[in-house]
């Protein structure tokens, strides 16, 4: 069930500092009612991908409109996403050090 998004692009990127989390509209977060999982950058989303299932106490909901946000996110800032469902992230093997895909 596709979902509208609540995301859109913020000007803050980079290490976030609990100052500058703060200062984020939850428009910024892939969870925005708890936020959690900042996606302002490519290793933001790449973040939200490998913990999502560390968000606990989400409902269905909110883990469609988190898995919506971080769809348009990756597709922003062009991060590959193979998951087609909120269910399968969190799954993903990845090794260490992993780099962005150069098109």
């Amino acid at each position: 069930m596709a979902r509208e998004t609540t995301w859109r692009p913020h000007s803050t990127h980079g290490k976030l500092s609990p100052a500058r989390e703060a200062a984020l509209p939850d428009s910024a977060f892939a969870f925005p009612s708890r936020r959690m999982l900042p996606l302002t950058d490519e290793g933001h989303v790449r973040s939200a991908i490998e913990n999502f299932t560390e968000v606990e106490g989400a409902s269905d909901e909110e883990h469609e409109i988190a898995f919506a946000n971080i769809q348009r996110a990756a597709g922003f800032y062009r991060v590959p996403m193979t998951e087609t469902d909120w269910r399968q992230l969190g799954t993903r093997q990845v090794k260490p050090g992993y780099e962005r895909e150069r098109t």
